[in-house]
């Protein structure tokens, strides 16, 4: 009876997977994640069999190691974005515990991490992974820890291989120390973008795109009259702000308000201020976040700050008014405003926590 169950879920995961495979337009991209996403989860079958551990959990962990990466297209924060499109996908099957989600969640979570050992999944997949870069073309360049991960791998297997280390590039290092006005981007590209008063609707290009980030099938029909914060969120990318679709442990993804608020309020972000506590005024840039302006619920609407005085803020905002539509326009800035997040223009996503699926 177990072994039937097991067998269900792997082929109902096999479906899922070869249908998001599908939906990936250019043939050559098909290919080459098909190529990887059923190489991995191979490569992790035997080492889960080598290692003594559940070879069907492996490969389903491989398979659904990139599920966000491929069906979106975005390469960032492919760990956690993959385990937060995941995540719902296999708690509503119904066929695993929750022990049994934790270990694929995290699997996929720390794909990337290699500079420390994690449970037995975890470090399963890691292999596998620099197993199938290795044999898929024994010419790919690794970077220095998974180059000792893949000697690692192949002295347990007995096999033996050369190996070509990635070349450090020090101007590319040089350059990435030069702190760029983000927040001053960030309010020029919203400018533009609510000024071309995008609608709400699918058949909108640039709406489909403020929506590409978010993995669920039926996206359009869930931010509906609800878009805000997505809105916030695809010009916060644009700018240069880069945060993986949910923070690691959150409550809301940030196609939410309340994603936002939990976020920066963090102790590692500190970046939430009340309108002149300690004599903060907004400026260009900021993030606005309303209180029970459009109903009765607590940060239910945000926009993103272009000008501002003692009177009112000028904002850029997605759905205005929750009515399906992007527009430049002032609002009061005494009349149901909660308070501001103020990115710091050096921040980088670095998570530093224990991820807790659940």
């Amino acid at each position: 009876m177990i072994g039937a169950r097991t067998n269900k879920r792997l082929e109902s995961i096999k479906v899922l997977v070869h249908e998001m495979l599908l939906s990936i337009e250019c043939m050559v991209n098909r290919q080459e994640a098909t190529v990887h996403l059923y190489g991995v989860s191979i490569f992790a079958s035997m080492l889960a069999m080598k290692r003594g551990q559940n070879p069907e959990l492996a490969t389903i962990t491989g398979l659904l190691r990139d599920y966000y990466v491929f069906k979106t297209g975005i390469n960032e924060f492919p760990g956690p974005n993959s385990a937060e499109a995941v995540r719902t996908i296999i708690r509503d099957t119904g066929m695993f515990t929750e022990e049994e989600q934790i270990t694929v969640l995290r699997s996929i979570f720390y794909q990337n991490d290699s500079s420390r050992n994690h449970d037995p999944y975890e470090e399963i997949l890691k292999d596998a992974n620099v197993l199938q870069l290795y044999f898929q073309n024994t010419g790919h360049r690794l970077p220095e820890l998974d180059i000792n991960r893949l000697r690692n791998v192949l002295n347990e297997l007995e096999i033996v291989g050369e190996f070509k280390e990635e070349e450090f590039n020090q101007e590319k290092e040089m350059n990435t120390q030069f702190i760029e006005d983000k927040r001053r981007k960030l309010a020029d590209i919203a400018e533009v973008l609510a000024g071309q008063n995008i609608i709400g609707i699918p058949g909108d290009e640039r709406y489909r795109e403020i929506c590409r980030y978010w993995p669920d099938a039926s996206i359009y029909k869930v931010l509906k009259n609800s878009w805000c914060a997505a809105f916030v969120y695809h010009s916060c990318r644009q700018a240069g702000f880069l945060l993986p679709i949910r923070y690691p442990n959150g409550i809301h993804r940030f196609a939410g308000v309340g994603a936002w608020l939990e976020w920066a309020q963090l102790p590692e972000t500190g970046f939430f201020h009340l309108d002149e506590q300690d004599g903060f005024t907004p400026q260009r840039g900021d993030i606005v976040i309303y209180d029970k302006l459009l109903s009765d619920h607590s940060h239910d609407h945000i926009g993103i700050v272009l000008a501002g005085n003692e009177e009112d803020i000028l904002v850029a905002e997605g759905n205005r008014d929750n009515k399906n539509y992007s527009s430049i326009f002032h609002r009061d800035r005494r009349h149901r405003i909660l308070g501001y997040i103020r990115i710091d223009n050096s921040y980088r996503y670095h998570f530093r926590g224990e991820y807790k699926p659940f």
